[in-house]
């Protein structure tokens, strides 16, 4: 660990806050002077106060053991090329737009890789109203169903939550040409194009 790496990020995290060092230590509980040890480069933030400079600061424990602050190269908003994350846990989803580390439930998560489905694991879409009706024939049991589906095209993603035990249908508005993704909770994350 490179102390003089960690007292910068301290220090820039600090300015962006609007924090003295004297307001840092105060709601830190300790004094100034080792808020400007740690920024001069000549100690770290002991293991205790990591949670609360975390929190203060608004940045992950990691990042500041690290060093640095990454920032993500513009992609350009195509919404086509988002990522999904799901908790394994809790089966929380997340959609980032761009690099991103996500952690839920004490744990980090990695961004879902679509497949793409064969004809045997295809979604069914019919056209009904000016609407697609969208179905599959999934068991959708407790223990394995779809937990989502997504519509996304260049500029919008809609994102529709799926329950176990209920049979799979959904209905989408006809609009654009997209990609139809959902994660089945066993195989993972799935897309076609329609």
């Amino acid at each position: 660990m490179d102390t003089s790496k960690v007292g910068e990020v301290i220090y820039t995290l600090r300015k962006e806050k609007g924090f003295t060092q004297k307001q840092l230590a105060d709601q830190m509980n300790i004094s100034d002077r080792t808020i400007s040890k740690w920024e001069r480069g000549y100690g770290c933030p002991d293991v205790t106060l990591l949670s609360s400079l975390s929190t203060l600061l608004g940045v992950n424990i990691e990042n500041i053991l690290d060093g640095e602050l990454l920032s993500n190269e513009f992609i350009g908003g195509n919404m086509k090329k988002s990522k999904y994350f799901v908790c394994p846990s809790c089966q929380n989803i997340v959609l980032a737009t761009g690099d991103v580390t996500i952690s839920c439930c004490g744990r980090k998560l990695e961004a879902l890789e679509a497949k793409k489905a064969s004809e045997e694991e295809k979604l069914t879409i019919e056209e009904v109203d000016n609407e697609r009706f969208i179905s599959s024939d999934h068991p959708m049991t407790k223990g394995h169903y779809i937990s989502f589906i997504a519509f996304a095209t260049g500029d919008q993603v809609q994102i529709i939550k799926q329950y176990p035990e209920w049979s799979f249908q959904t209905r989408l508005p006809k609009r654009k040409h997209g990609t139809l993704l959902w994660y089945d909770t066993q195989f993972g994350l799935y897309y076609q194009y329609i």
